[in-house]
């Protein structure tokens, strides 16, 4: 790997050698935490435990379905499994760990020194805690936790104990962490790029996450509106969603949505970034469409705020809405269409090898497809009277946030790793976990299409024979895919964290002639420095390598 290191050693990196050991140690480096990458450390280390956590939740609900009847606990207990499951795997494991992706990967990627507001990086991370703790701690409050589904509808959300609250509270301060973090993508992408990066010539990474970070700014502040309006009818008097005062249920169920579909394709978009760098560097070639991928990210974007009220088929909604619903949710098909066919044409020909990072990428892409077609099904309104609230739509959306989003973090890590702790995983390890993932997945969530096909609906502890048989498949699948995510921890992340394992070259994943993993990030030592890019390096034209080793020194006179 020597032909590929740098000639001048690491100085391009840090403009001033002497700051870079200036890294604070013990508890302080994390408490007061302001740089970039002990931040987007937090984030993942935090989003990973919630995932733990949800993960338990969903295994306690396949217990229960393993076989009819009511196995261990009640319905009541069901309920509140079922939708601290969602909330907790939505605002708990999959939005902090992109966030914290963004954090570690941005600023390396657009040659920036850190983000832009240190400090306000810091507060948007430490605010997720107590409203975790909050979150999860509501199963100890009177009456357990919200047992009204994710989605929080009205009328059952007016009839929970305190724990609805605390679960409201909870999200408010989630959503303000969101809104902060987005703000800080923001400008740091706008503001902070190195001279010669234009926007056109961004890693994908970025473009996805700038999007999403303007979703994020859009769509947070409604569900906070929704959720203040079930407080205030539930204490104070107020008949939003409450028919007795001439309010309306349905109402909730829209404004809800209007959050809750740009919402989905915050937890994709990012997902999007990571496959577009992945696939071009184990296929050897630059991803094909680059600027076609642009527009459909923001096509997705776009779209994504006329296609809500897909969710709402069976609520009475005229034939006129119907229609305009579900053509719109069968047009939005076609930007996504359109990433899967760049990254597939990127890998036509292409010299392909398959280290575990291209292994979840492919595995996504095929899995995603599954996902996106089932979507396209639920999308026809004659169906989808059919599915509504049925095990079909429970398989749809896994299929689509744990194949699209988690496969992809899971090739992100992979990917990143030797970069962000200077060692090499077990290959044969990351591979193990590869197909134990994809096959239990499958097996886990596969049947579930058949389940709604034949009728069963979702949240419900009971069931009669007639379905035992694929439960109790999915079941076991499920089981074998939780361990296979606690095997990813102890033996893949683990070792690394630890420092053992084969130390990783500054880029490991380019072959003797070079080709390979571009971008910035990979202009950096494995383990990319404490402080990186503290003065802005010349970039070559493509805006992938730095050119030379000592940058002009524009920003010393701020230091």
């Amino acid at each position: 790997m020597s032909a590929v290191l740098d000639p001048h050693g690491h100085g391009h990196v840090h403009g001033h050698d002497d700051h870079h050991a200036h890294a604070p140690t013990g508890w302080r480096r994390w408490v007061y935490a302001t740089n970039h990458k002990d931040i987007g450390t937090l984030y993942l280390l935090f989003s990973f435990t919630m995932f733990m956590i949800g993960g338990t939740l969903a295994l306690l609900i396949r217990a229960e379905l393993f076989e009819p009847g009511l196995q261990l606990v009640n319905p009541e207990l069901f309920n509140q499994f079922t939708t601290m499951h969602g909330l907790i795997m939505v605002f708990g494991a999959i939005m902090p760990a992109f966030v914290g992706f963004a954090n570690w990967m941005i600023p390396l990627q657009i040659g920036a020194p850190d983000m832009a507001f240190a400090r306000m990086n810091n507060f948007s991370f430490w605010l997720l805690i107590p409203a975790a703790l909050m979150l999860v701690g509501s199963f100890f409050m009177p009456g357990g936790a919200p047992a009204a589904g994710w989605t929080l509808y009205a009328p059952l959300t007016l009839q929970m104990g305190p724990s609805m609250d605390a679960g409201i509270f909870a999200m408010h301060i989630m959503g303000a962490s969101s809104i902060m973090g987005s703000i800080n993508i923001i400008v740091t992408i706008l503001n902070m790029r190195a001279p010669g990066m234009t926007l056109m010539k961004m890693p994908m990474f970025c473009w996805t996450w700038l999007i999403t970070a303007y979703l994020l700014i859009a769509v947070m502040p409604v569900l906070a509106g929704a959720i203040t309006m079930t407080l205030t009818d539930r204490h104070f008097g107020t008949t939003f969603f409450n028919p007795g005062g001439g309010g309306d249920p349905v109402m909730y169920q829209h404004i809800f949505w209007f959050f809750g579909h740009p919402e989905v394709y915050i937890m994709i978009l990012p997902a999007f970034g990571i496959i577009s760098q992945v696939v071009p560097a184990f296929a050897r070639k630059r991803l094909f469409g680059y600027a076609s991928m642009v527009y459909a990210t923001s096509s997705i974007a776009i779209l994504s705020f006329i296609v809500w009220a897909h969710h709402m088929f069976t609520t009475g909604m005229p034939v006129t809405g119907q229609l305009f619903f579900m053509y719109a949710t069968m047009l939005i098909a076609v930007p996504t269409a359109v990433k899967i066919f760049n990254w597939i044409a990127t890998m036509w020909q292409g010299s392909m090898t398959f280290e575990t990072p291209m292994l979840f990428a492919v595995g996504f892409i095929f899995v995603f497809t599954i996902g996106g077609f089932t979507g396209l099904i639920l999308a026809l309104a004659p169906i989808d009277l059919l599915l509504q609230d049925t095990y079909y739509v429970v398989a749809h959306f896994h299929y689509v946030l744990v194949a699209g989003s988690l496969f992809a973090m899971f090739s992100g890590a992979y990917y990143w790793l030797p970069k962000w702790t200077g060692r090499m995983y077990n290959e044969r390890n990351g591979k193990i976990h590869f197909w134990w993932s994809l096959i239990s997945f499958n097996v886990t969530f596969f049947p579930m299409h058949f389940l709604g096909l034949a009728g069963m609906p979702r949240r419900y502890a009971d069931y009669p024979m007639q379905f035992a048989d694929f439960n109790m498949v999915a079941s076991i699948g499920a089981f074998f895919f939780g361990f296979a995510q606690v095997y990813f921890f102890l033996f893949v992340v683990l070792p690394c964290m630890r420092g053992k394992g084969a130390i990783a070259p500054q880029r490991p994943w380019n072959d003797p002639d070079g080709k390979g993993a571009e971008g910035l990030e990979w202009e950096v030592p494995s383990p990319a420095p404490f402080h990186t890019f503290e003065t802005p390096p010349r970039l070559n034209a493509a805006a992938t390598r730095v050119l030379d080793a000592h940058p002009a020194p524009a920003a010393h006179g701020a230091h």
